[in-house]
């Protein structure tokens, strides 16, 4: 038979002003938004109240014909796949997604760090009509303001010392799709201008150009950092602000919805025991328990990390709360439990392996130890990566794929800090 969500298509093609609620049992990301794209008012997730109902009907009937965020389908997305949540505060992040994802409109993704903004941004171009040209993401704060200019923009040949040939900058690149702006906030003054030129006259200028070219550019912007207290002490314009926010989506941190943790918690164990060749990986109720009674400071990024290092220590066996504890620790923070004598490190390994909960003890300590070392070699070398991989005698290759697996690394190697190859 047909779908609910199909049910509310051909309702809203053949009566646009008919306010619609969907209840379903199945709360996915793509439910969500398809429901909000296809026409439906609103949506309830069961089990629900009547009283909920009833306030609900109520809202969508005073709407009545003012249906303007009814969102008419456009062409058919790509799934995203990628965020997961099913918790009320989620639920709403998903139909504004598809309020917006067809509109042509700047976006603003506000939240704390680690609460998952570029897969928002990501989530809004896969359900926009612009999902089949490219999508481009800059990290604001991850390029010095002498470069991010020319990151942005492009530059022709001779622009500056260094530019021996013409370069297409992102915008380019984006041109016909979506440019992601993460941290935005970190975007210095002569930047900004630019950007807020571009937003209003749809054309750049690559930098030592004449040229100005039209872009058809979607612009979604990201930032951890209280904008309007940046524009009062001058440090971001505040008429960019208004350009970019003209619809802003707001992410809770996860510790405000714990309840996705048991969702998310699986989703990092399968996505990680794949790729560290861990057949059936598992995680008992207490270990869930101590994952939930944690506050996250670092939102998803961080549970992501201390899931990864607890599958690392449980090997082919279940996470427990002893492994979940001994990542919260200090295994992913600074000061890691190796900074102690390694004799008292070995007898911590092998007493948990004597009490059961480590198996594959000398794997365990392996896995610590190379975690170790990768950390202080990344440190020491000032988060150089090429530097780190010369010292250990390992390719830039296998460095950023350690750095990756340990979760000591996040963000790609800023460019003033790449070395020229054969340094």
């Amino acid at each position: 038979g047909m779908g609910g969500l199909d049910v509310v298509r051909r309702v809203h093609a053949a009566c646009p002003t008919v306010p619609i609620v969907l209840m379903t049992a199945h709360g996915t990301t793509d439910t969500a938004i398809e429901a909000i794209k296809g026409g439906a008012y609103d949506f309830l997730l069961k089990p629900f109240e009547m009283d909920e109902l009833l306030a609900l009907v109520e809202r969508a009937v005073d709407q009545g014909r003012q249906a303007a965020e009814a969102l008419e389908l456009g062409g058919t997305p790509s799934t995203p796949g990628t965020i997961v949540g099913k918790s009320r505060a989620m639920q709403s992040v998903y139909k504004e997604i598809g309020r917006v994802a067809t509109k042509p409109v700047t976006v603003l993704i506000r939240g704390e760090t680690g609460t998952g903004k570029e897969l928002i941004a990501r989530a809004i171009y896969q359900h926009s009509d612009r999902s089949r040209a490219a999508f481009v993401a800059v990290n604001c704060a991850a390029i010095p303001e002498t470069l991010l200019e020319s990151e942005l923009f492009g530059h022709e040949r001779g622009a500056f010392t260094g530019a021996v040939e013409r370069r297409i900058g992102r915008f380019e690149q984006a041109d016909g799709g979506t440019l992601f702006l993460d941290e935005i906030g970190e975007m210095g003054a002569s930047t900004q201008a630019k950007l807020l030129r571009v937003l209003q006259e749809r054309c750049i200028q690559r930098l030592g150009g004449r040229d100005t070219l039209p872009i058809d550019v979607r612009v979604i912007a990201a930032t951890h950092v209280n904008l309007e207290d940046a524009i009062v002490s001058k440090r971001f314009r505040e008429d960019l602000f208004y350009r970019l926010n003209q619809f802003t989506i707001s992410l809770p941190p996860l510790r405000e919805r714990p309840e996705d943790i048991v969702t998310l918690a699986p989703h990092f164990l399968r996505k990680h025991a794949e790729s560290l060749g861990i057949p059936s990986p598992s995680v008992t109720a207490e270990a869930f328990d101590a994952l939930k009674g944690y506050s996250w400071p670092g939102n998803i990024r961080e549970l992501e990390n201390v899931v990864r290092q607890a599958l690392l220590l449980a090997g082919h066996h279940a996470v427990t709360p002893a492994h979940v504890q001994q990542v919260l620790a200090g295994v992913h923070r600074p000061g890691s439990p190796l900074g102690e004598s390694f004799a008292q490190v070995v007898g911590d390994v092998l007493a948990g392996a004597q009490r059961g909960e480590i198996v594959d003890a000398y794997d365990v300590l392996l896995r610590r130890l190379e975690r170790e070392l990768f950390s202080q070699a990344i440190q020491l070398a000032g988060e150089n990566q090429a530097k780190a991989a010369r010292w250990l005698g390992i390719s830039r290759v296998t460095m950023r794929e350690k750095l990756r697996q340990y979760g000591l690394k996040e963000s790609p190697e800023p460019p003033e800090m790449r070395e020229p190859v054969g340094n």
